[in-house]
């Protein structure tokens, strides 16, 4: 993917470089997001891209948006952008854009992330080994790795600085940070939109383990924002062959991390390089995962 911009050429102001996604001012009332293909573990950006996987994210989420409008509104304004001025020194290059860029309202995002854990794994697991409990929450004893909880769990967090770890947080402090009535409307969301997408993924074949998302506030409305049950943002394993008692092969950035986990690099010190398999691997996952839940491949996944 050829550089974007610069907000001096285009009038387009950068207003955050995320992980993933730079996003742009264009008025007071909306803002540009393009989706490229860095990816991140630990907290981290690592030097290695992931050709196509801005395609995959920006796809799936506007799926996603669509598909749980019935639930909560979205920030999400225009798909498809090609009306906008795309020339930069006289090239027009919308083309390098297309299927990572959309326009949105901007909203004031709340200062936490709302995380719903339909099964146990990852750091849930390693805390329910240490102590019985999964982010402080009791739940019942003698569970396996990768079981899924009788209910789905609310498990809010903090928002770090880039490079940072974010800190689970219990829902009484979501309350103290965001007010009670504004908490609970945030978990009913989180929760329902959860439900409404682990059963659409079964019937495709896909467990949704858990996922993140980010709300904010337009016009003293909860939207959701940012990106919506992406292969970033979730844990998605095939049900074909879901066994509990260990890990589970995934259609998400979970590769990625076991990958990192085996050299020894869990975050501290340079981000290394990917090697070319775990790069084609991780390209193919996330593309998997893409075609099982909408049923259909990235036509633009694969241009660079």
């Amino acid at each position: 993917m050829r550089p974007m911009f610069q907000s001096n050429e285009t009038g387009y102001i950068l207003q955050r470089r995320g992980k993933v996604r730079d996003v742009y001012s264009l008025n007071a009332n909306v803002l540009m997001i393009i989706a490229c293909d860095r990816i991140s573990a630990f907290d981290r950006v690592l030097p290695t891209p992931i050709p196509g996987k801005g395609r995959v994210l920006t796809e799936m989420s506007n799926f996603w948006f669509v598909k749980t409008s019935h639930i909560i509104p979205n920030h999400i304004l225009d798909t498809d952008p090609s009306w906008m001025d795309w020339y930069c020194d006289d090239e027009w290059y919308y083309d390098d854009m297309k299927g990572r860029v959309v326009l949105v309202r901007k909203a004031e995002p709340l200062p936490i992330e709302a995380i719903v854990r339909g099964h146990i794994t990852g750091s849930a697991w390693k805390e329910y080994r240490k102590s019985g409990t999964v982010c402080g929450q009791p739940v019942k004893q003698g569970m396996l790795e990768s079981e899924a909880f009788p209910e789905a769990l609310f498990t809010p967090s903090t928002k770090a600085p880039d490079g940072e770890h974010d800190q689970n947080i219990s829902f009484d402090e979501t309350a103290r940070i965001l007010g009670l009535p504004l908490a609970e409307k945030v978990r009913n969301a989180s929760l329902a939109l959860y439900d409404f997408a682990a059963r659409h993924a079964l019937q495709n074949g896909v467990i949704l383990a858990d996922t993140k998302f980010e709300f904010g506030m337009i016009n003293g409305d909860l939207v959701l924002i940012d990106e919506a049950l992406t292969p970033d943002s979730s844990r998605f394993w095939p049900v074909d062959t879901f066994k509990p008692g260990h890990s589970q092969p995934s259609f998400d950035k979970q590769y990625v991390r076991d990958y990192l986990s085996g050299i020894n690099w869990n975050g501290d010190g340079p981000a290394p390089e990917l090697p070319s398999e775990v790069v084609c691997r991780t390209s193919e996952k996330y593309q998997e995962a893409l075609q099982r839940l909408t049923g259909k491949p990235c036509s633009l996944a694969a241009a660079v």
